[in-house]
């Protein structure tokens, strides 16, 4: 039974400063039994994507031996799965939000580029990224069948779906949310609430484990809310953090129930994919 911890923290001021915090929560979360271990979305660096400022350029870095090299060996000397989220340069000119998975022996299992790229005041990402081009691969890990999504994927119906079609059990979301000031007094309960929600959703209609680690702290003039959680395949949520803390959250993840559990709740037997051309269309006109 694998136990999954998840690293909700904040940014450290610089990427070296980021890297040796999350290497000693890696070996803290180890040291308490995790088996597997997610950091959050872009966790290197400050959420840049509040502006639009070519100097940001600067965090892109070349999924290599130069970046994953300390981590690999991290994954190695603890045992540990790694899911860490990067922000990639594929080419000059050509960028990715990317988490890529470290199996527990320090091999280097592959990556996921992030499907869906938000626009919105704050949350500039398309001035950075290009989206995915990978589709949702599912990473045989020593510890389970895990896939990862990121962010804004998370409230697309599709990405948890295709994920559990090609044999995840557990879906992991490093993420990037938070609440913006002349929003969070009348909106933020509603927020937060809309973005559990829908998750916890996902974990129910394709029977798995899942995931969302979120980042805490001010960066102006957003508000990361935090409240990182694990939800199991029912949709009951195992473990949730608070809003304002660092923390490592765990749970033990029971993978011989949720093989029970489908054959029990078949979801995607019963699916009518005869019936689901359309699903292929921006619009279906009448």
């Amino acid at each position: 039974m694998p136990k999954l911890a998840l690293l909700q923290s904040r940014d450290y001021g610089s990427p070296e400063a980021n890297k040796k915090q999350h290497l000693k929560l890696i070996a803290d979360a180890a040291k308490r039994g995790a088996n597997i271990i997610c950091t959050q979305e872009l966790f290197l660096s400050n959420y840049f994507c509040r502006e639009q400022n070519t100097e940001h350029f600067q965090y892109a870095q070349k999924i290599d031996q130069a970046l994953l090299g300390d981590f690999q060996q991290c994954a190695k000397d603890h045992g540990v799965v790694l899911a860490l989220s990067f922000f990639e340069e594929a080419l000059n000119g050509v960028y990715y939000n990317t988490s890529v998975m470290i199996d527990a022996d320090g091999t280097y299992l592959g990556k996921y580029r992030k499907l869906h790229i938000p626009q919105d005041p704050y949350f500039e990402e398309k001035f950075y990224f290009t989206p995915g081009d990978l589709g949702v691969p599912v990473f045989e890990t020593q510890f389970g069948k895990i896939s990862l999504i990121i962010c804004w994927d998370q409230w697309f119906p599709e990405t948890a779906r295709l994920a559990c079609l090609a044999g995840a059990e557990i879906i992991l979301v490093p993420t990037a949310i938070g609440w913006l000031p002349d929003e969070k007094e009348e909106l933020g309960a509603q927020q937060t609430h809309s973005w559990t929600q829908v998750q916890l959703g996902h974990a129910v209609a394709n029977g798995c484990y899942y995931a969302a680690v979120n980042r805490i702290g001010t960066e102006e003039p957003i508000e990361f809310w935090g409240q990182s959680f694990i939800s199991d395949f029912y949709g009951q949520t195992l473990a949730q953090a608070s809003d304002n803390n660092e923390e490592i959250l765990f749970a033990d993840l029971d993978l011989s129930k949720l093989r029970e559990h489908r054959q029990i709740w078949p979801f995607l037997r019963d699916r009518r994919i005869d019936s689901y051309s359309d699903l292929n269309k921006r619009t279906i006109e009448s």
